[in-house]
């Protein structure tokens, strides 16, 4: 069986881009090498570019790790640039012919392929499914990881403030994402990175620091110019921020309401074109296989599948604890990933801050994650001072993990946005520590119990669901009982070929 994965980003990129996705891509292909007649390829698109701007084209990958180097390649020069927020306004998420013509010559000239599996659709127009109906003995298998064929955010979350499921039409795309970088300064930049890897400049290195470090200072230079200059036309013009920055005045006006409908273009396309050309779109959890179907992706093709993990080892290896809390009483909280508004970071300092002193002074918060700014880090030292003890790690890699949720009784995944099935919650689930999380995402479906779950961005119902486990009104035998084992690797790829086969 000859497998096509796509993604935006090479799996083994050096400058680790695409987080959970990309570590899920490596350990699928990785694990492929073990099964016989298996053949796996990769494609990615989005990132890399030449100087000279020139025409897209596909190439073997030439820089990075060597491994695999006869089965990775890239679109260089795609007219969509990748990850999304790059070309968030950009009607080449629908079209982009050139792009289309180089997937298709790509597939054409090493297949037929009896899969493509596209892990992403970033880097990619929505026309690249329909390239379907070439090749009739080619499944088209879709993983849902993100929301971007709905939300060119891709996290249904408005303007990096808010939980979002106002479309309105459009109109709510149209006065999201205020911060928008210029594409051309976003092409430059990654023509120079580009340039240096393939010369053997490898990110890390002083080398590609500096020469990255001087086009990204000027870039943001420019950057900060054309906001200026937005901000004072749209003054001038008394434009939403929402709305384009270079429209004159006599055409400002009239083109908001075209920006809108190409926003909902774009959502009505990618769901057409996943519905006629894809065998099967598997969302990463109950809750993303929910949303798919109420966003219009057809309930025939939509099944859910669990992605795999090599933390399922430690599931096999750890036993829960006999008492969610320390000998001392105290609760011991573990928070992982980042220091953002939409995993909840700032929910979570704010609704700890709420807690009654006397409960607070039976907490104790473990932080493992990077240095997040001024304003984050005040927050969590200012914190310190309310809670029995707070832990902070700058970060943390997997062989730390052990050692970081040693004493760790419960972990905390308080997501405002519709979080897939965040790799923190599978870390802390598969070493037998119980989850408390929000009611939005996939984290909620590890331990099944809603006597560990509040609703996302209710303070007061997280600060009981804190007083029930220091007070010992939780069972966390049924936890367990109910609780959904990490999926491993090795029953992954039986259940991807299961699906291939039978597409």
């Amino acid at each position: 069986m000859k497998i096509l994965y796509y993604n935006w980003v090479d799996y083994l990129d050096p400058e680790r881009r695409g987080g959970g996705v990309t570590v899920y891509q490596r350990n699928i292909i990785e694990a492929l090498d073990g099964v016989p007649d298996a053949d796996a390829w990769f494609l990615s698109s989005g990132i890399s570019y030449d100087l000279n701007a020139a025409a897209p084209r596909w190439a073997p990958v030439r820089h990075g790790p060597k491994e695999r180097r006869a089965r990775r390649f890239e679109i260089v020069n795609s007219e969509v640039l990748a990850p999304s927020h790059f070309s968030f306004r950009n009607a080449s998420q629908i079209s982009a012919p050139a792009t289309v013509a180089q997937f298709v010559d790509f597939v054409e000239t090493n297949g037929p392929f009896d899969v493509i599996h596209f892990n992403n659709l970033e880097g990619l127009p929505a026309e690249a499914l329909d390239t379907r109906a070439r090749w009739p003995g080619t499944r088209f298998v879709f993983s849902m990881h993100n929301y971007y064929p709905f939300c060119p955010q891709v996290n249904l979350w408005f303007n990096e403030t808010a939980h979002c499921d106002y479309f309105d039409d459009g109109r709510a795309c149209r006065d999201c994402l205020e911060k928008h970088t210029e594409e051309s300064l976003v092409r430059k930049a990654n023509a120079v990175a580009f340039l240096l890897k393939r010369n053997g400049v490898a990110p890390g290195t002083l080398l590609f620091d500096i020469a990255f470090g001087r086009i990204l200072r000027n870039s943001a230079r420019a950057y900060r110019l054309y906001g200026r200059v937005a901000k004072a036309l749209r003054r001038r013009l008394r434009l939403p921020a929402g709305a384009p920055a270079g429209e004159d005045a006599s055409r400002g006006l009239k083109r908001l309401a075209p920006l809108a409908s190409q926003f909902a273009l774009r959502r009505q396309t990618f769901i057409d074109m996943i519905n006629k050309n894809c065998d099967v779109v598997l969302g990463v959890s109950e809750r993303v296989s929910q949303i798919a179907c109420k966003y219009g992706i057809d309930p025939a093709i939509v099944r859910t599948s669990y992605i795999a993990t090599r933390q399922h080892e430690k599931f096999q290896t750890t036993q829960p604890r006999p008492s969610l809390l320390d000998e001392d009483g105290v609760l011991t909280l573990a928070y992982l990933g980042y220091m953002r508004r939409d995993k909840g970071f700032f929910f979570l300092i704010d609704a700890l801050s709420e807690l009654p002193k006397p409960l607070a002074e039976r907490v104790r918060l473990v932080v493992a994650a990077p240095n997040g700014g001024d304003k984050a880090m005040k927050a969590l030292s200012d914190l310190s001072d309310h809670l029995a003890e707070v832990d902070y790690s700058d970060g943390y890699s997997h062989d730390d993990l052990d050692a970081i949720l040693a004493n760790v009784g419960v972990g905390v995944v308080p997501v405002l946005w519709e979080d897939n099935l965040p790799q923190v919650a599978i870390e802390m689930h598969a070493r037998h520590i119980p989850l408390l999380t929000s009611d939005r995402g996939g984290a909620r479906e590890l331990g099944n119990s809603p006597e560990f779950v509040f609703p996302a961005g209710d303070v007061e119902a997280f600060c009981e669901r804190i007083a029930s486990i220091l007070d010992g009104r939780v069972d966390v035998g049924a936890y367990w009982r109910d609780a959904r084992a990490p999926v491993s690797i090795p029953d992954h790829i039986q259940e991807l070929l299961a699906i291939y086969r039978s597409a």
